[in-house]
C-alpha cells in the first residue's frame, strides 16, 4: 500500500513533532482547522509543522491515505468516531488500555478503515531527541515504513493487536506511577513537617530523589490532566491481567490534584 498523504487529528505538542518527521520527509500531511480556535495553539503548531489545512475533519478523512490521532486519552473514542467513513489506514498511537484499543478498532473498521495500534515512548521528537514509535496489528510494517531514517524510531510488535497499547501500559504505568508516588510521599512529609528532612536524607542516601521528586512535581503541574485517564486506563489494563489497579486508580487521583 502507497501512504501518500497523512491527516493528523489534534495536533497537540506530540502530534505536531510527529507530522513534522513526515513533512520534513517530503509527505504531505493535512490536518482540520474546523473548530479550532487560535488560543489553542494548534494553527500555530500546525504551520510550524508544514501542515496543510484540509478544513474539516471529513475532507481531511476524504483526502487522506493514512488517518494519525494523537490526543489525550481521555478523548480517543470520541476522535475515532469523529472520523466518519474512512477506507485507508487508522493510527491510533494514544495512552489507552488495550481493551479500549479494542473498542477504537471496532469503530474504525465498522466504518471500513484497516487499524494500526500504536505507542509513543519519549519526548516529541525535535533532532536531539528520537522517541520510539510500537506499532502492532497487520498493517504495523506499513506504517513503519513511512518513518525509515527519520528522528521517530518505528518498531512492529509481534503479538495481539493491541500489543502496543499494552506495551504502553506497561511503560507508563512505572514512570508516571512512579512519579505519582514521589509526589506523595513529598506531600506527606510536608504536611508532618519533616519535608526538609526528607529531602535531606533522599540526598544521602538516594541522591538522585530531590531532583527526581521536583521533575516528577514539573511535569505534573504541565501534564498531569492529561495523566488522569491515563492512570485509569493502566488501572484497566491491570485488572484485565487480574493484577492490583489500586495503585493508578491512586495515582490518577493524585494527578487529579495537582
Amino acid at each position: 500500500m502507497t501512504i501518500a498523504t497523512v491527516g493528523l487529528l489534534h495536533p497537540g505538542a506530540m502530534g505536531a513533532a510527529v507530522a513534522k518527521v513526515l513533512t520534513q520527509a517530503g509527505r504531505t500531511v493535512l490536518w482540520a482547522s474546523d473548530g479550532r480556535s487560535a488560543e489553542s495553539g494548534a494553527r500555530a503548531r500546525a504551520r510550524a509543522a508544514g501542515l496543510q489545512d484540509a478544513g474539516t475533519v471529513a475532507e481531511l478523512a476524504a483526502r487522506s491515505d493514512l488517518v494519525l490521532a494523537i490526543c489525550p486519552p481521555h478523548g480517543a473514542l470520541d476522535t475515532a468516531r469523529a472520523i466518519g467513513p474512512f477506507t485507508g489506514l487508522y493510527l491510533d498511537a494514544n495512552a489507552v488500555s488495550p481493551a479500549t484499543a479494542a473498542q477504537i478498532r471496532a469503530i474504525v473498521e465498522a466504518a471500513g478503515a484497516r487499524y494500526v495500534d500504536g505507542a509513543i515512548i519519549g519526548p516529541p521528537p525535535d533532532g536531539a531527541n528520537a522517541p520510539r514509535l510500537y506499532l502492532s496489528g497487520r498493517d504495523g510494517s506499513v506504517v513503519a515504513g513511512l518513518f525509515a531514517g527519520g528522528a521517530l524510531e518505528a518498531l512492529v510488535l509481534d503479538g495481539e493487536p493491541t500489543a502496543a497499547s499494552a506495551l504502553k501500559m506497561a511503560y507508563a504505568g512505572w514512570t508516571k506511577g512512579t512519579a505519582a508516588l514521589l509526589l506523595t510521599m513529598r506531600d506527606a512529609a510536608r504536611a508532618h513537617g519533616v519535608e526538609d528532612a526528607l529531602v535531606r536524607e533522599w540526598e544521602h542516601s538516594i541522591p538522585s530523589l530531590p531532583e527526581r521528586s521536583m521533575h516528577a512535581a514539573r511535569q505534573a503541574d504541565e501534564k498531569g490532566w492529561r495523566w488522569v485517564a491515563e492512570m485509569r486506563e493502566i488501572a484497566a489494563t491491570l485488572g484485565a491481567a487480574e493484577l492490583p489497579t489500586g495503585f493508578h486508580e491512586a495515582a490518577a487521583e493524585v494527578f487529579e490534584r495537582r
